[in-house]
């Protein structure tokens, strides 16, 4: 005959039972699923705060592009011209502060959109002054204003930061 073998939830002669393993076994699996659980939430987490940056430090530069557009459509009032200055001001400081974040969070990123600011800051600038030096627009008809300013460096700057920010993500 053969040799066969019995589990038994008896005490061996160690002292040690196949029950008292598995009721150690089974709280450590369960500790480890926890961790696990809430690392993997914790990076996504971490992923979405980013990526929510991101968007936002991009949408400061699109709002600063934007700027000339708004200052040519601007009505002839001083209150106007001094909310439209301080709008500009501010959405540098955004800028800086976003160029600031990304040195600090995510340094990969951070030469990609202090290049993507510089862009826009030199073609928005150049256009914000033009936009300025025409008369206000006090016609719906002339609100339409046919043609867009040129972004070509801006736009392939926002090229490669975004291809940046994806990689860091």
């Amino acid at each position: 005959m053969g040799t066969g073998f019995v589990i038994s939830t008896a005490t061996q002669a160690s002292g040690w039972t196949w029950a008292q393993t598995t009721a150690l076994i089974v709280p450590v699996i369960a500790l480890v699923g926890v961790y696990v659980t809430y690392a993997l939430n914790q990076r996504a987490l971490r992923r979405e705060r980013r990526s929510k940056t991101f968007a936002e430090a991009l949408t400061a530069v699109e709002e600063y592009l934007e700027m000339p557009y708004r200052i040519r459509r601007r009505p002839s009032s001083p209150d106007i011209r001094r909310e439209l200055t301080d709008e500009a001001s501010s959405l540098l400081a955004r800028m800086a502060f976003h160029h600031a974040w990304l040195q600090i969070e995510a340094s990969a990123v951070a030469e990609p959109y202090a290049a993507l600011v510089a862009a826009a800051r030199s073609e928005a600038g150049v256009h914000m002054s033009e936009a300025w030096q025409q008369p206000p627009i006090d016609t719906d008809s002339g609100m339409n204003l046919g043609v867009a300013y040129p972004r070509d460096r801006s736009n392939a700057a926002r090229t490669l930061c975004i291809q940046a920010m994806r990689r860091n993500l």
